[in-house]
């Protein structure tokens, strides 16, 4: 922390006062539980729609389908209500509510909206068998919500949303067993659907529109386009997902300097090595040299093992030039 005042008062953005404020209160030891009760604001909302979901699951027979939805959408409506109400108004900018406990009202209004249009098109099938359109109808209120409220919590949920109106989930528990590695056509859908999120996102920036956004969008469409990618390496056209992958990566890359983020930093590399690996692979396959897999195999212990130290080195030299920005 000293580090770092010392280059703000280097390069004249703060005064000598100033430093010398800024390191006495840190001095000071001031421990606010601000960060922690957030958290538990957020914890106590996921619990408040689980509950809700238990609630649902256990007296469905005894409430009736009706009085839960009217329940729900009352619930819904109330959260917007007060949200509308303290908002100052819509603004490109990132301005928040002048008390947090809103956003948190923003959030649960996304998730039970996202809850109240699953239970509709469930019970009561409005759209017929197409249950990607409910899906659909819940991302868009998601994404409305998000940047009219200034929520990036909202938008994840509705960028999560957008890819499952197309069959792709992008949870830890099916990142693993997912229909988009056997389903081809679900891989060139979220190619599509990653890539218009990247053109979204540099629009955004363009015409200067939530910029504070373009985080959240980018590391969504890494992890979407880079799976796909993936999950296409190891299918029957795969030799067009390697110019995919590559692209995807060169840009995610350049992405993570411009806007200094480890997290992407990190996870370009990595599928970007998961990829060349089933790549490496499929070609060694191709040429069938059974001499060579004998050598291969001998060699594999020193391969992961220099990979381990590259990666460790290039995330020490994106730190560094992260750093070096600052001063």
């Amino acid at each position: 922390m000293n580090q770092n005042i010392q280059k703000l008062f280097e390069k004249e953005l703060l005064s000598k006062e100033q430093q010398e404020n800024i390191r006495n209160y840190f001095s000071l030891g001031i421990f606010s539980l601000r960060n922690e009760l957030l958290f538990l604001m957020y914890l106590s909302i996921l619990l408040f729609t689980s509950g809700v979901g238990v609630l649902i699951y256990k007296n469905i027979d005894s409430i009736g389908h009706s009085i839960i939805l009217l329940l729900l959408f009352a619930i819904i409506v109330g959260c917007y209500y007060f949200c509308f109400k303290k908002l100052k108004g819509f603004t490109t900018q990132d301005i928040d509510f002048d008390n947090p406990i809103y956003n948190y009202l923003v959030l649960l209004a996304t998730i039970l909206s996202c809850t109240f249009m699953g239970y509709l098109q469930y019970q009561y099938h409005i759209f017929g068998k197409q249950f990607e359109i409910s899906i659909l109808i819940s991302a868009f209120i998601a994404i409305g919500t998000a940047y009219y409220f200034n929520n990036k919590s909202a938008l994840s949920i509705g960028l999560t949303a957008l890819a499952t109106s197309i069959g792709i989930t992008l949870t830890p528990q099916t990142l693993i067993d997912n229909d988009v590695y056997w389903n081809q056509n679900l891989s060139f859908y979220g190619l599509i659907l990653g890539l218009m999120i990247i053109l979204w996102a540099v629009y955004s920036q363009k015409i200067n529109l939530k910029n504070h956004f373009d985080f959240v969008m980018v590391t969504f469409a890494l992890h979407l386009m880079s799976i796909c990618s993936i999950a296409g390496l190891i299918n029957e056209y795969w030799f067009v997902f390697i110019f995919v992958l590559v692209g995807s990566t060169y840009y995610f890359y350049r992405k993570s300097f411009e806007i200094q983020a480890v997290s992407i930093y990190v996870f370009a590399l990595l599928y970007a090595y998961i990829g060349f690996n089933i790549f490496l692979t499929r070609v060694i396959d191709k040429l069938d040299l059974p001499d060579f897999m004998e050598f291969l195999f001998v060699l594999l212990p020193f391969y992961f093992f220099g990979s381990i130290v590259l990666f460790i080195m290039a995330i020490k030299k994106f730190n560094k030039k992260t750093n070096d920005s600052l001063q």
